[in-house]
């Protein structure tokens, strides 16, 4: 996934609270490690293994951004 949709991924996984603390309790990862973080690779792979692990939370992320699913998963 490149930079910028890893991005767009991760602030629409972040205004979700549901997906929030899922995204949050599954990485470890805090607030400050993810504005640190953000534009990292290791950030846009958790993002795509976050998505990756559950379907619907993918297919919802996908249409938010108005992408192809596997777009975020590659």
């Amino acid at each position: 996934m490149d930079a910028t949709l890893a991005l767009q991924a991760l602030a629409a996984i972040i205004a979700d609270e549901p997906l929030r603390e899922r995204f949050l309790a599954l990485t470890g990862y805090d607030g400050d490690t993810i504005r640190a973080r953000a534009g990292s690779a290791d950030m846009a792979q958790a993002v795509s293994e976050f998505l990756s692990g559950h379907e619907p939370d993918l297919l919802r992320i996908a249409g938010t951004l108005g992408v192809k699913p596997e777009a975020l998963t590659a």
